[in-house]
């Protein structure tokens, strides 16, 4: 396998699937399928999930919110995620523990780095939940704070889209895939990766970011065995 240790990044929305709002069973069954597969092939996983599918701390600042509370309910969405991720994993076979930036003792383990990479060693999947346990930041930071904490070789990102583009695919059907690009490049083009801080963090600490299409069956097995899957951002 390319790589010994993933942290895989998975936005909230990615688990509605086809619905509106919420968690849609059919969708998390595949992620936790896909996630099997992986581990089965002896690679060590870790999980960041966001909220935006429940609630987005932002978005409850724009209506009135007071911001920190918006974030801290929004952390708390992250948690549910992770249960949810943690129990369709465990239907399948697959050891798991969830650890909460935010101490919920009744749910989750706090985290704590050494025993999450004691964990992963055990081949346990290690589910990290409550972003960064601070508000006015993001799961993208989350994801890239704890990819470097567990020494991970790369950070997975896996959303709706095969790669990074000039533009947004959806919206402009002339936009070209970048198969590789450098952070200065992402950076000077303006495109969207993930947000600034986040961004910034793993550029300063040399941690690879693949973005990838994470609903197409196979991909994550596929990228992690090594295929030139989705878009790599390196130095």
């Amino acid at each position: 396998m390319q790589y010994k240790r993933i942290l895989l990044k998975l936005s909230g929305e990615a688990l509605m699937g086809e619905n509106k709002y919420g968690i849609d069973p059919k969708r998390l069954s595949e992620y936790a399928e896909e996630i099997k597969e992986v581990v089965e092939k002896g690679t060590e996983v870790a999980i960041v999930i966001g909220g935006g599918n429940i609630f987005r701390g932002l978005a409850g600042a724009s209506q009135g919110m007071d911001r920190v509370q918006a974030d801290h309910m929004g952390m708390l969405a992250t948690v549910i995620n992770g249960l949810a991720l943690q129990s369709a994993l465990e239907l399948k076979g697959v050891q798991t523990r969830l650890q909460s930036a935010i101490q919920i003792n009744e749910v989750a383990e706090p985290f704590i780095r050494r025993r999450a990479m004691r964990h992963l060693e055990k081949g346990r999947v290690v589910i990290f939940g409550g972003g960064t346990g601070n508000p006015y930041f993001t799961t993208d930071s989350a994801a890239v704070l704890r990819a470097i904490e567990i020494e991970a070789n790369v950070i997975l990102k896996g959303t709706r889209v095969d790669g990074i583009y000039t533009s947004d695919p959806e919206k402009d059907k002339t936009a070209t895939k970048f198969d590789s690009i450098t952070f200065k490049d992402v950076l000077t083009k303006g495109l969207k990766v993930m947000d600034t801080t986040a961004f910034t963090l793993s550029q300063e600490n040399e941690l690879p970011i693949v973005v990838f299409d994470m609903n197409k069956k196979g991909n994550l097995v596929k990228l992690v065995s090594g295929e030139n899957i989705g878009t790599v951002v390196n130095l």
